[in-house]
């Protein structure tokens, strides 16, 4: 992270032909309220150089005894690297002693309650605030309505998206629809005239970090576009886990800020069935494999009496062969251990989604595509200057031990190959278990992730693959890849289990205008 901000600060520096500390000074200014601290401290740095000795320099990055040296540029010559990587080279002693005390960004001052917040909200896989504990919120962040369907009622545990009404919701919204109250014409209750019969069904997602929708707005570390702008949605997007759930592939809702558009499995389902509005959970997490049972029991809020039926995806599509290790090979699950985790999963489900539900188990990804399409492109931060390629990027991450997938963003051909196939093997035992498992309570499919078939779709309108990826992480689908994914998965999926989806509601037309004759949307 302090690479990234003194490179930024640099390059700011050489697009405006203005010194460190203006450069400093102009970002500081760019970020919004308490985050401005750490902006701060670094503006107190007056000197040019380079972004790795700085970071090393303020032990925000260090080398550990035995350890290679971590940069992502080109480092100076060796007796320029020793004499600058002592902070009193360009710090005075006070402010050393600010800088250095500080283990992590949570160590900040004024962000630290923010990082309990987050901390919380990580173990808990629930939202920060809800005020009735049904799992349900009234705030978008911190896991809240962003993830799961907006809460009309946060003062009563038995309102919540999802449930089946109370007595046909005839004195109140008992599900959070919009679908309430009596029609004047006839004393039917709205919600049995709409609703009844048409099958209802809410959204659920076990996902990873893709399923999260991961994304590092590329306008932050991109000076030539760079502006007070660029950081208004930054509080959000730390509040967020730097994730866009409501733009997202499975659980979108809003939108796209962020480029491309927003098409998603739940507004798909909406449309189809205006009754399902709301219906929705996204319960994915950054960096985290084979934990699925603990994800499920401690994020899925599904009553099996009073709810409606959900249609489940399990997608983990990196997950399991996707880690940081040296020895990354003996990290990845193997095919013994993914049956019982999943499996293990699916018992809990039989056992809490009430009956007419579905599970669709998606494939894992074949991520070779990430180092065949931008190995050799330049990142963000080396557009400028042309100095850093996504090769360059990997190796710095491989090097940190923090690269999210050590097996398919490197340059070995070889380990590439043999992670793509353990992932593959995942796979099939993700489709085997499709075909051989049976349940009480949900039918369960298997479906291929359909990066190939986004990457054509792609291609057929003009574009190339590299730009269905994350710029600035360089590993995850962007909001492109996300939009044209929802698109095929749902083709396919009509096509093959129209019983997943329900028919279409024929009083669709007559809901929304009763909404827009009262005023409502």
């Amino acid at each position: 992270g302090c690479v990234l901000v003194v490179s930024v600060i640099e390059q700011l520096a050489q697009w405006h032909n203005s010194t460190v500390k203006a450069a400093m000074e102009r970002l500081c200014d760019y970020i919004p309220g308490k985050y401005q601290i750490m902006g701060r401290m670094l503006c107190c740095i007056d000197r040019e150089m380079n972004a790795d000795v700085v970071c090393h320099s303020l032990r925000l990055c260090k080398q550990d005894p035995g350890q290679l040296l971590c940069h992502l540029y080109s480092p100076p010559k060796l007796h320029h690297l020793c004499e600058l990587m002592h902070p009193s080279t360009f710090l005075s002693l006070p402010l050393q002693k600010s800088f250095l005390g500080f283990s992590s960004v949570c160590a900040f001052p004024l962000l630290a309650d923010l990082c309990e917040k987050i901390k919380y909200v990580l173990r808990n896989k629930l939202p920060f605030e809800d005020f009735d504990g049904d799992k349900f919120s009234t705030f978008p962040t911190l896991r809240g309505y962003h993830w799961r369907g907006r809460d009309c009622n946060d003062k009563n545990t038995t309102v919540y998206p999802g449930r089946r009404p109370d007595n046909w919701d005839a004195k109140s919204d008992s599900n959070c629809n919009g679908i309430w109250g009596v029609d004047p014409k006839d004393g039917i209750p709205y919600e049995e005239k709409f609703c009844k019969g048409a099958d209802s069904k809410g959204v659920v997602l076990l996902g990873d970090s893709a399923g999260a929708h991961f994304h590092i707005p590329p306008e932050w570390m991109t000076v030539t576009q760079m502006s007070a702008k660029s950081f208004a949605n930054l509080p959000m997007a730390f509040s967020d886990e730097l994730d866009w759930p409501q733009f997202s592939e499975i659980t979108g809702f809003l939108n796209s800020t962020i480029g491309g558009w927003t098409d998603s499995l739940y507004l798909r389902l909406r449309k189809r069935n205006r009754c399902n509005h709301r219906d929705l959970q996204n319960i994915s997490q950054n960096g985290r494999g084979g934990r699925l049972i603990q994800e499920i029991r401690s994020g899925l809020a599904r009553n099996q009496l009073l709810d409606n039926p959900a249609i489940v995806i399990y997608a983990t599509i990196g997950n399991d062969v996707c880690n940081g290790e040296r020895d990354t090979l003996a990290h990845m699950t193997t095919p013994k251990e993914m049956l019982s985790n999943v499996v293990q999963a699916l018992r809990y489900l039989d056992s809490h989604l009430p009956n007419g539900s579905h599970v669709i188990l998606t494939g894992l990804v074949d991520g070779r595509f990430l180092w065949d399409n931008l190995h050799d492109r330049y990142h963000p931060l080396g557009q400028l200057n042309k100095d850093v390629t996504y090769s360059q990027l990997y190796s710095f991450l491989e090097c940190l031990q923090v690269s999210p997938c050590s097996g398919w963003l490197t340059p070995n051909e070889t380990l590439r190959n043999l992670t793509s196939e353990r992932a593959l093997q995942l796979s099939n035992v993700l489709k085997e278990i499709a075909r051989s498992e049976k349940f009480a309570n949900f039918d369960i499919f298997y479906m291929d992730f359909p990066l190939r078939q986004t990457a054509e779709e792609w291609r057929r309108m003009g574009g190339e693959p590299w730009q269905l990826i994350e710029p600035v992480d360089g590993f995850h689908p962007n909001q492109i890849a996300a939009a044209l994914g929802t698109g095929i998965t749902w083709q396919r999926a009509l096509h093959e289990w129209p019983q997943v989806f329900g028919k279409e509601n024929p009083f669709n037309d007559q809901i929304e205008a009763i909404f827009k004759d009262q005023g409502g949307h």
